[in-house]
């Protein structure tokens, strides 16, 4: 399978400053939500170690869609599991040393209209891999939850990871980020009572080469507007703001979690210097890549969106275990209009 040209270079990069390499060879790594944008980004820089270094990873992924998983990587390098999370984990014939359980919707309508369905995968999905890890007795786990875990914060002052804010429990949208908080404290609960090794990864948006066409999320949203010439609409007055992250970025922050994170932790990843309100970012596009595209405000209600908040999350624990990001918001988005214009 011939990868896509901008893909190909971001993976490139990964395979030139890949930390943990040594202890990466020879490895297995389970990789849930395989086909979706983190999980299949980790896979292919895992492939790209093995292209690149010889590393022999063995990469385990499980998804839902086997067709969907031919599309994106090359089925021939991964060993596949094709099962819904919620469903107790197949008979692995591998032993698997590390797992990082990506599977979750990132659909804000799919909240709002399948939230018994959302909130199962969170929950149900990742205690099916906690007792397959302890089972297995797997070296480290990661578990992908999100920044929506905090809540509402409506404050600028840098949020530390035993910062929360509130959650209506009364509100099918909560179906993401309060499950989000229940499975933290599930990994948390594994963690201390059968020892099993999980970190907890409070991921913030994240986006980059390989976003699909049918990303709906509003940084998507503006790259197409800006690649068709044509108006940015905001439907909310895009007072939320929060930092981004980039995938092969966050692909690093999921390395250094995974061997040097504290069990039964969460860690905030974000490129802390990219927090921006969404209209400021909106304005930001329109200004540094816009050509015919301006900015249109037209509020509407019942879209899914999560209530406003200001999530300036504080990335100090992270970086002390020696990560730092390589892409800047403007890097971000040109990385990805760049790509958004080899598949439209």
């Amino acid at each position: 399978m011939k990868e896509n040209p901008i893909v190909a270079e971001d993976l490139q990069f990964f395979a030139n400053h890949a930390p943990f390499l040594d202890d990466l060879r020879g490895k297995t790594i389970m990789v849930t939500g395989a086909t979706g944008l983190i999980g299949s980004t980790f896979i292919k820089c895992m492939l790209k170690l093995n292209e690149v270094w010889n590393a022999n990873i063995q990469v385990v992924g499980f998804a839902r869609n086997a067709e969907k998983a031919k599309t994106i990587i090359d089925s021939t390098s991964v060993k596949w599991y094709f099962q819904d999370m919620v469903q107790p984990i197949q008979a692995v014939n591998e032993y698997v040393d590390f797992i990082v359980h990506c599977a979750n919707s990132t659909s804000s309508r799919f909240y709002v209209d399948y939230p018994v369905e959302n909130i199962n995968t969170a929950y149900l999905g990742t205690n099916n891999i906690l007792e397959f890890a302890r089972e297995q007795k797997v070296k480290s786990v990661i578990y992908l939850s999100s920044l929506e875990s905090y809540g509402t914060i409506m404050t600028d002052d840098e949020i530390t990871e035993d910062k929360m804010g509130y959650i209506n429990p009364i509100d099918v949208r909560s179906s993401y980020s309060l499950g989000k908080r229940a499975v933290e404290c599930l990994c948390h609960c594994y963690a201390k009572e059968y020892n099993v090794p999980v970190k907890m990864a409070r991921l913030t948006q994240t986006f980059g080469a390989g976003v699909s066409l049918e990303d709906n999320r509003v940084f998507a949203q503006f790259a197409k507007s800006i690649i068709k010439n044509e108006d940015i609409v905001l439907h909310t007055k895009g007072e939320s703001a929060k930092p981004y992250c980039y995938t092969i970025d966050a692909v690093c922050a999921i390395l250094y979690l995974l061997f040097e994170g504290k069990d039964s932790e969460a860690y905030n990843v974000a490129n802390s210097d990219t927090f921006i309100s969404i209209r400021d970012m909106a304005e930001l596009l329109v200004k540094q890549f816009g050509i015919k595209s301006k900015l249109v405000i037209d509020q509407k209600d019942n879209m899914g969106y999560a209530p406003v908040t200001r999530l300036k999350l504080d990335t100090t624990k992270l970086e002390a275990l020696g990560w730092e990001p390589f892409y800047s918001l403007k890097d971000m988005y040109g990385t990805l209009l760049k790509y958004y214009k080899t598949v439209m």
